[in-house]
């Protein structure tokens, strides 16, 4: 016999089909929903639909947007020469929200993974190499994340730019501000000796 009701039993089966959501956390969720009044439902419900309906990729950067072009690609003051490419949306809104980065993005979405079936075809490589050709591009920064993964991609790009006029840049790899070193794997370590920089008084 089922604990809760048809209904709410069938909202927490779909709450638990969240990554990182379990069964009771997926139970508290509904249970919350349940207890809220009816206009948080239906403003849910709303966002939900309006999601799906509205997100897509941009047809230049490939970012999530409800515009497209999105409005980095529209923004001229960021048409600066320089683009960097990350694997995917969330990486973008974090280098965005640093607000160390002034120019234009390119959305891989994903990273070469054999042992997964993601070979090349797969990535937005194609979409990079035909914005090169028709944005003024003098550097190109590869902001990938530092796996495996990342690491082959970023080869990978570094050796198709080769010869293609434009300036291949990575993001520095190292220790983070307050990390401590004894914590620190020893690949995030090499990284930041192999990059080490001259001390200037």
């Amino acid at each position: 016999m089922a604990i809760y009701p048809p209904s709410l039993g069938k909202l927490i089966e779909e709450f638990s089909r969240f990554p990182g959501v379990g069964k009771k956390s997926a139970e508290r969720l509904a249970l919350h929903v349940l207890r809220s009044p009816q206009e948080f439902a239906e403003g849910l419900a709303q966002s939900l639909v309006e999601v799906k309906e509205k997100i897509k990729f941009c047809s230049v950067c490939f970012n999530l947007t409800d515009a497209d072009p999105c409005p980095i690609c529209t923004d001229q003051r960021r048409a600066n020469g320089i683009l960097c490419v990350v694997e995917g949306p969330g990486d973008q809104l974090a280098i965005e929200k640093s607000g160390a980065y002034k120019g234009r993005y390119h959305i891989l979405q994903g990273v070469l993974s054999p042992l997964d079936g993601v070979g090349a075809e797969d990535l937005r490589i194609t979409e990079l190499f035909a914005r090169l050709k028709k944005e003024a591009i003098s550097e190109v920064i590869l902001a990938l994340n530092p796996t495996v993964e990342g690491e082959a991609t970023a080869s990978y790009l570094t050796d198709l730019l080769g010869g293609k006029g434009v300036n291949v840049t990575r993001i520095a790899l190292g220790i983070p501000l307050g990390g401590d070193l004894k914590y620190i794997d020893s690949m995030t370590i090499k990284r930041s000796l192999d990059h080490r920089s001259r001390c200037d008084s």
